[in-house]
């Protein structure tokens, strides 16, 4: 089982890693440096977790202007709010469009190159603004066979709240940075065959990113599943 310690000194040095990463992100879009690479277009049919079970393959939607909505109350205010038709329960593809408050966002399929998902280097992508705003994620998690006695692990910065299969599971809030397994979930089940995990996240100013992995009952990392993103890959 992992210890308190080695927990925590693998989350601090994923936070300063993290950091670091997205200062330097800030300083280059800054001097008009070349765009951030560490999310690339979907090439295959399913990926499998990294090997710490991280969840690397996401349907990330353009960021949404909410204003600053961290602080718990007015996350789970915000999240409730539709935005789009079917937003906890539509299973997008890559190049779908929606309308928000008559601006036309679109999904992208990705692969992140790290553990974790950057949304400011995603909003950047899309030459959009990753303060102030609420991104969308959502992946298919495939598993060979019912997997009893999960949990959903996330960290984020900053607010997030988290559904699998259509029931919210988890959620995290307020100004933070993203720690490894900052919000744990009471135990679940995935099933066999795909299950939908969706996620959204609430970012005040700055860098903002995610990360997820399932863990076992002895808080170990769960690789023997794969995740998809419908038809792009493929």
């Amino acid at each position: 089982m992992t210890t308190f310690r080695n927990l925590r000194t693998s989350a601090l040095a994923l936070l300063a890693g993290s950091v670091l990463l997205q200062q330097a992100a800030a300083q280059d879009t800054a001097a008009g440096g070349p765009a951030p690479t560490t999310l690339k277009p979907v090439v295959s049919a399913e990926k499998a977790p990294d090997a710490n079970g991280f969840l690397q393959r996401w349907l990330l939607l353009d960021p949404i202007n909410i204003g600053n909505q961290q602080a718990e109350g007015a996350s789970k205010a915000a999240v409730k709010k539709e935005y789009f038709p079917n937003q906890l329960t539509v299973l997008p593809r890559d190049g779908d469009k929606v309308t928000v408050a008559g601006e036309p966002l679109a999904w992208h399929a990705l692969d992140t190159t790290l553990y974790n998902v950057n949304l400011y280097h995603f909003a950047a992508m899309q030459n959009k603004s990753a303060s102030a705003a609420m991104f969308w994620a959502v992946t298919i998690v495939n598993c060979p066979q019912d997997m009893p006695n999960v949990r959903l692990a996330i960290g984020s910065n900053a607010s997030s709240v988290w559904w699998l299969n259509g029931q919210e599971v988890t959620g995290i809030y307020g100004d933070r940075q993203t720690v490894i397994d900052d919000g744990v979930s009471k135990r679940l089940t995935l099933k066999k065959g795909s299950n939908i995990l969706r996620g959204v996240v609430i970012n005040g100013s700055g860098a903002t990113d995610f990360c997820a992995r399932f863990i076992d009952a002895d808080d170990k990392p769960i690789k023997n599943l794969t995740v998809s993103v419908g038809d792009a890959g493929k």
